[in-house]
């Protein structure tokens, strides 16, 4: 069993290494010499997490607790930590100086499942007096902790872990781990887009090798990487490429993947919303295309059994919001303004959602991940009666390019965002690979502006003047991904209301960092930002075009760049890619 003290090691060889390589390396080194029963534990903690994304399960301890927290581990005031921590911005340094000054403490050698355990029960501590006993059970682990260990278990409570890796470069390493090579890459990559639970892809692998993995198939509660469009450039390149399709409507709304069950005697909708609800007590359960789930925000997803003709099935769908007096569709942003801490009953009443359903991906125990298009919209047909939360999309099939661009245009008018182009005989394919989906957007076979929007990391900010001054920042500077780091691509600074620059600041003012994050590339001299922020907000941006760029570190940049809504839905690691830039730049 190793020590928690040996992994905060290994923690502290990956914070100061910025190769990707290395990292990669230092990762392959620290799984070879973990076991079988712990390196699912090791890949969670790894990540700043104690469970999978898609898990809602949370410490809640803000940095005034924790200050409180490492006062009362080392018999400090709370003025004195506050203190400290003002001067070294860290508060995981901060334990780790005071554990060092107080060294009177005795150490145990906890392991790290024990660390762990201890870890879960101050994040599973609800009711009256929870928070209280947060703060006695982490200051008792910090006081049996070493100094470097509390410096890494604060940081993982307070969420800001950051060791410059994510889910991606974990697979690296597992193959690493076997081959000393990224060979077996792929074929792992392949089982965790289905059970995206990287701690158990990484204990089945382990053990087993390839073929633990070979029997993971779409399992209801855990998400599926949902699949997503390729970019071609006109309505005959898409027909020559992909041969007979299906086109449906491209909605602007929030992409959930549902998943039901239906249970002999139905709870009460919870949402999910207590994370100790067990395997069984869930009917509905939702995600986003980032693996979170969102059950809570969509209240009207506890009635869909009167509409499911099926045991249990998964649904692929787009969340839109529509006003229930004209039936008109809402933009995007109506929806994002669902969040778990606000009355999302009250916006349910304002918003009302319909789930335009336009894939099914598991019925009656079955997976349907390798079936083709066409026999998976026969299932779903027979799965959804009549049309009042669940509505199936419509459709057309067509092997000639003038229909589907009539059909494109006729989506145009009615005020969507033009088609999504599939493959007819295609299976369902998790992530983003090869032309079984494609998007048909507005400007597509236009000559004004980009055929597409980028969706951009925001990297630091430019502090404001004049009247920006009360906003705190007058211009940002955004990223998109290149392997597992982000390149800069523009510097905004025009185009937002007052009320998008105030909720900028908003979003960005817990994420600052006084350094350059790992995962940043350098960035020119010209453009450092008087702010640094660490990756984790989502914007998607507009441009005139794509030109060459000696500056940005993408090589590339944004003409005329302007935000056009916060990405909520998005995490940075699915910001779009620099091989997916030149790919909008080639359709210019």
């Amino acid at each position: 069993m190793m020590t928690f003290s040996r992994l905060s090691n290994y923690f502290d060889r990956l914070d100061q290494t910025a190769s990707r390589n290395e990292i990669t390396r230092i990762l392959a080194d620290l799984f070879q010499k973990t076991s079988d029963h712990e390196i699912d534990l090791v890949c969670y903690l790894s990540l700043g997490r104690l469970v999978p994304l898609y898990e809602p399960l949370e410490f809640q301890l803000a940095e005034k607790m924790v200050v409180r927290v490492i006062a009362s581990a080392f018999h400090e005031e709370v003025r004195t930590v506050q203190k400290t921590y003002k001067r070294i911005g860290d508060l995981g340094a901060v334990a780790e100086k005071f554990k060092v000054k107080n060294s009177k403490f005795k150490v145990q050698k906890l392991t790290v499942t024990e660390v762990y355990r201890r870890l879960r029960n101050i994040a599973e501590e609800s009711g009256e007096g929870s928070q209280q006993r947060k703060v006695d059970g982490l200051a008792r682990l910090l006081k049996d902790l070493d100094s470097l260990s509390g410096k890494y278990v604060v940081r993982i409570v307070l969420g800001r872990l950051r060791l410059g890796f994510s889910d991606a470069t974990i697979l690296d390493a597992l193959s690493f781990m076997r081959l000393k090579s990224k060979e077996l890459r792929p074929q792992i990559e392949k089982a965790y887009l289905v059970r995206t639970d990287i701690g158990a892809i990484a204990k089945l692998f382990k053990s087993q090798g390839l073929r633990g993995l070979r029997g993971i198939t779409a399992s209801l509660g855990v998400p599926i990487m949902p699949a997503l469009c390729q970019r071609l450039k006109s309505a005959d390149e898409m027909i020559n490429k992909m041969g007979k399709v299906v086109v449906e409507p491209k909605y602007d709304g929030q992409r959930v993947q549902i998943h039901y069950r239906k249970l002999k005697t139905p709870r009460r909708w919870a949402g999910r919303q207590n994370s100790k609800l067990k395997g069984d007590e869930w009917q509905v359960r939702a995600f986003t295309r980032n693996l979170e789930e969102v059950s809570l925000m969509f209240p009207e997803l506890s009635s869909i059994g009167k509409q499911i003709q099926a045991r249990d099935v998964i649904l692929d769908s787009e969340a839109v919001g529509f006003d229930s007096t004209t039936g008109k569709i809402l933009p995007f942003q109506e929806i994002i303004t669902r969040k778990r801490k606000h009355a999302v009953s009250a916006a349910a009443k304002k918003v009302p959602l319909r789930f335009f359903v336009f894939d099914i991906l598991y019925h009656n125990g079955r997976s349907l991940l390798s079936v083709p298009l066409h026999e998976r919209e026969k299932l779903l047909e027979q799965s959804i009666r009549g049309e009042t939360v669940l509505v199936k999309a419509k459709r057309i099939v067509t092997d000639i390019p003038q229909v589907l661009r009539d059909y494109h245009r006729q989506e145009l008018e009615a005020g969507l965002e033009g088609v999504v182009v599939k493959r007819l005989s295609d299976p369902y394919i998790p992530g983003r690979r090869g032309w079984s989906w494609v998007k048909f957007k507005e400007a597509e076979e236009s000559a004004a502006g980009l055929s597409d929007t980028l969706d951009c990391v925001v990297m630091g900010y430019y502090k404001g003047r004049g009247k920006r001054t009360a906003f705190g920042l007058g211009g940002f500077l955004v990223g998109v991904r290149k392997g597992e780091q982000y390149v800069s691509i523009s510097k905004i600074g025009t185009g937002l209301t007052d009320v998008q620059w105030r909720e900028m600041k908003m979003r960005i003012k817990h994420q600052e960092s006084r350094e350059k994050p790992k995962a940043y590339a350098q960035v020119h001299k010209t453009l450092v930002p008087d702010v640094w922020i660490e990756p984790s907000l989502v914007t998607e941006i507009a441009a005139d075009n794509i030109t060459r760029s000696p500056v940005h570190s993408a090589g590339l940049a944004l003409r005329f760049p302007r935000l056009v809504r916060f990405r909520d839905d998005k995490l940075p690691s699915q910001a779009t890619t620099i091989r997916e830039v030149k790919r909008i730049s080639s359709l210019q």
